[in-house]
């Protein structure tokens, strides 16, 4: 079948295996010649590894100079009836492969991450194939709901303001629109529910099955990945739903440290910069700032992705020393760059400038709509769209 980008919305209902490969591919040439980890882990669980930071992070941990062996879980859909498959499922296909050409263990557990079975499975991988122990868990799930482990009932997230409606544009990448909506204040229950989903309670549940089951190697570190953004962002981000769950997720960093100080190790949140994934596409007024933002930082040079941005975190904060460099809050700061005065003042100034009519030509909207093409598997000048696709011939020539 031939395989072309269909997206509704800001959804991307389809993705291109060789495209998905291809992106891969590109995080692995980068990683090989960027500065190396030299002290890197060795066994190491990434915690929804398939797509954005995590993928990136198993990318550079196991090309980028820490040879390290990975075991990665995510819920992903293959290919049906009722479409193609996602672009997690082909990188996992397309990272394993990759992963073990060159001599590395890569295995992929497809599941619920909140589920006790996998948290259960993934014991289990570890001592079948790290001799029972971890040296550092990746926790880099993005979801929208989250069963209860006692009832089964879902917990649902909600990206909503606080205390006060707020106004915001969306960029609809489906015809490249750009839509102003109010979003109502969130009620004290979807606050709650989305810090069931996006707060620290699972990474926490993760780190105590594995201390539990004596899968904590000696000096073993975990991290979860957050973000806080400028004052610009803070009415829908930091001071809504969403901030309230990442500050639960810093607050948890603190109580899972001192467990895991029981084996010499550590755990941190770390800061990212604002980056087109997934899940920040669905953000109201996030994606106006992103293409102002990549615009200012491109020109001034500054300008990470998710694989630069893991590789210079492992390579020069993680394990870069004996002691990791944190803020005066214990948090590791990825987005140093993104808020300098200087780039924050030009954003800031972009941004008042964008509309309906200019922000296609003003900012780097272009830039933005590529990478979220390249998420799942489009826009590479070196993949044939026009050529049909075996997907069964894809899988099984990759596994």
């Amino acid at each position: 079948m031939i395989i072309e980008p269909v997206i509704k919305g800001v959804v991307a209902k389809t993705a291109h295996p060789y495209g998905c490969e291809q992106a891969v591919l590109q995080q692995i040439q980068y990683v090989k010649q960027a500065k190396q980890i030299s002290q890197g882990p060795k066994r190491v669980l990434i915690i929804g590894g398939s797509s954005g930071f995590g993928l990136a992070a198993r990318t550079a941990l196991t090309f980028g100079g820490a040879k390290a062996d990975t075991i990665s879980v995510s819920f992903e859909r293959g290919p049906s009836n009722k479409g193609v498959g996602s672009a997690g499922f082909y990188n996992n296909i397309a990272f394993k492969k990759n992963a073990e050409k060159e001599g590395r263990l890569a295995i992929n557990i497809q599941g619920d991450a909140f589920s006790k079975s996998v948290k259960d499975e993934v014991v289990e991988a570890i001592e079948t194939y790290f001799e029972g122990e971890v040296d550092l868990i990746i926790y880099s799930v993005a979801s929208g709901v989250r069963p209860n482990p006692e009832t089964g009932e879902m917990w649902r997230s909600a990206i909503k303001p606080i205390d006060q409606d707020v106004s915001g544009a969306t960029i609809m990448l489906e015809d490249d629109s750009w839509h102003t909506s109010k979003l109502k204040a969130a009620s004290n229950e979807e606050a709650e529910q989305t810090i069931k989903v996006m707060g620290g309670e699972d990474w926490e549940a993760w780190v105590d099955r594995l201390i539990n089951s004596e899968s904590i190697a000696h000096g073993c570190r975990t991290i979860a990945f957050s973000y806080m953004g400028p004052a610009l962002t803070h009415p829908i981000y930091l001071d809504g739903t969403l901030g309230r769950a990442k500050i639960d997720l810093h607050q948890t960093s603190h109580s899972l440290n001192l467990k895991l100080a029981n084996f010499e190790g550590g755990a941190y949140a770390t800061v990212c910069k604002a980056l087109v994934t997934k899940a920040s596409v669905f953000i109201p007024g996030l994606s106006p700032y992103i293409i102002a933002l990549y615009k200012v930082m491109k020109e001034k040079g500054t300008h990470e992705g998710c694989i630069e941005q893991m590789q210079r975190l492992f390579s020069d904060k993680l394990y870069a020393g004996n002691k990791v460099p944190v803020d005066c809050e214990r948090l590791i700061r990825m987005d140093e760059w993104e808020l300098d005065a200087d780039t924050q003042s030009k954003v800031n100034t972009l941004v008042d400038q964008l509309n309906a009519e200019n922000f296609t030509s003003l900012a780097d909207y272009h830039g933005f709509k590529q990478e979220f093409l390249n998420l799942n598997g489009f826009g590479f000048s070196n993949v044939n769209y026009s050529e049909a696709v075996d997907i069964e011939s894809f899988i099984n020539r990759t596994n």
